[in-house]
């Protein structure tokens, strides 16, 4: 399945629009990654552990995008965005979200 960010394929073009299809995952601190982040506050520098966890966040909203892309019959999601949201002190919200289309190559 493809999945982008762009509104349009160059070389395909949209036969059918299936709708809005939007996914995400929350995940909580771990308090062993919140013992590192807060050694590497007092250093400076990029929180490794944190930077894992997001990016783990957003696989996980992109693999249950996809899964809803699929149950429509859709062969491509376009226009993909994420946003992110505290929902409580200590857990975040990943949301990834876009437009199941059917492509076909343009001929």
């Amino acid at each position: 399945m493809l999945i982008t960010t762009l509104e349009h394929i160059p070389g395909y073009k949209i036969k059918e629009v299936k709708g809005i299809v939007s996914a995400g995952t929350v995940l909580a601190r771990h308090i062993g990654k919140d013992i590192l982040a807060g050694l590497r506050n007092l250093i400076g520098g990029e929180v490794k552990e944190y930077t894992e966890v997001m990016a783990q966040a957003r696989d996980k909203a992109l693999e249950r995008l996809q899964g809803k892309a699929k149950a429509l019959g859709a062969n491509a999601i376009i226009g993909v965005r994420f946003t992110t949201s505290a929902i409580a002190q200590n857990a975040a919200e990943v949301m990834a979200y876009g437009t199941a289309v059917v492509l076909e190559e343009e001929t």
